[in-house]
């Protein structure tokens, strides 16, 4: 797969234009300096953007957009939780979040992928509802059960609920947040180089974007991608060609999976804190909508789309209030506006893919 695309078509290139165009006058009417939006610019694309590619792999092989990443963001703040929990810290206990993350994401990845089996056609809709039905599994362990599911975790990561009859402290659930200060920025300053202009630049962190870039484009040379691309044009046909469609489709959602555990982390060692019970929420709709916006589709994607997308869309999230605000008054028009704008561009997709199915 190439890094760049090699050709637009009009078709392709008049989502993009139209956000284009939007960040712009976002950026006139925001009344910021240039410093402050190239800094909020940056630090959202070293934040977000390795979740957005994390979606690429399950669209080369024809399963879509992979609204399921949620349970990969769910996986990574257990294994942030308990790294916390045990100790660690800097870049040796972001690193142990990685590896402790893999185990809980392979696990969801395969059930997930077993289920997409099951579902073929309509893996979209499928993903959004396991999502919402694992956020409740996962409210109902970590606000019910922490404490009796996790005994190995330390008190001061529970919430207290008094004391029983003998007057031994009881706790419950987790805590509402839980501090990330020990592993803050470490791979964001992993790197130390020259802030040009004094622009704050997560050298660490886009490394690692760069290195899941150059993965998802030798996977595609592989063997395993070279059949995961012809299951994106026809599974049938693949299948027929001798190529194990199923085990393949279950692959492709656990190394996305996987992949968005490690961006769920990236983003979270970013921001500093977990929120234990919604940090994971919007995780699936903002990576989604964020690569739809550069002009990708339900079944073509690139890490172009990737990336131009995320810069798009995460210009538009920060300069939409502050624009918002000049020109109204309000700035929480501007919050309703990229949330339309979040929602309104999936909408657009499934139902440009839902006539494309309709009239193949």
């Amino acid at each position: 797969m190439r890094l760049f695309p090699k050709k637009f078509s009009v078709r392709d290139l008049a989502v993009p234009l139209l956000f284009v165009l939007l960040c712009l006058v976002g950026v006139v009417y925001s009344g910021q300096p240039a410093s402050f939006l190239i800094n909020a610019i940056v630090e959202r694309l070293g934040r977000n953007s390795f979740l957005v590619i994390s979606l690429i792999i399950p669209i080369i092989a024809g399963i879509g957009l992979n609204f399921s990443i949620v349970l990969g963001a769910m996986a990574a703040q257990i294994a942030l939780i308990f790294t916390i929990d045990w100790g660690f810290s800097g870049i040796g206990g972001l690193g142990f979040a990685f590896l402790l993350s893999v185990l809980p994401a392979t696990v969801f990845g395969f059930l997930i992928g077993k289920l997409f089996n099951r579902a073929k056609g309509r893996e979209m809709v499928t993903g959004l509802i396991t999502g919402f039905f694992s956020n409740g599994i996962y409210q109902l362990i970590f606000l019910f059960g922490a404490g009796a599911v996790f005994p190995i975790l330390n008190a001061d990561s529970l919430l207290p609920r008094g004391v029983d009859e003998n007057g031994v402290a009881r706790f419950f659930g987790l805590r509402n947040t839980i501090d990330l200060s020990a592993v803050q920025y470490a791979l964001d300053d992993l790197i130390a180089l020259p802030r040009p202009q004094g622009i704050v630049i997560p050298y660490g962190t886009f490394l690692v974007i760069a290195l899941a870039c150059l993965f998802v484009w030798y996977f595609r040379k592989t063997k395993l991608g070279q059949e995961m691309k012809a299951m994106g044009h026809d599974q049938h046909v693949a299948e027929v060609a001798g190529i194990n469609v199923n085990r393949n489709r279950i692959v492709a959602t656990i190394i996305s999976t996987v992949m968005a555990a490690w961006g769920q982390i990236i983003f979270l060692q970013n921001i500093g804190t977990i929120n234990t019970y919604n940090s994971h929420e919007q995780v699936g709709m903002f990576a989604i909508a964020a690569l739809l916006v550069s002009g990708a589709s339900v079944s073509k994607a690139s890490v172009w789309n990737a990336l131009f997308g995320t810069f798009l869309f995460h210009t538009l999230f920060i300069t939409s209030p502050l624009a918002g605000n000049q020109l109204f008054g309000e700035a929480q028009l501007g919050e309703y506006f990229r949330v339309f704008v979040a929602y309104g561009v999936i909408a657009v997709a499934l139902a440009l893919h839902a006539w494309k199915g309709k009239k193949n």
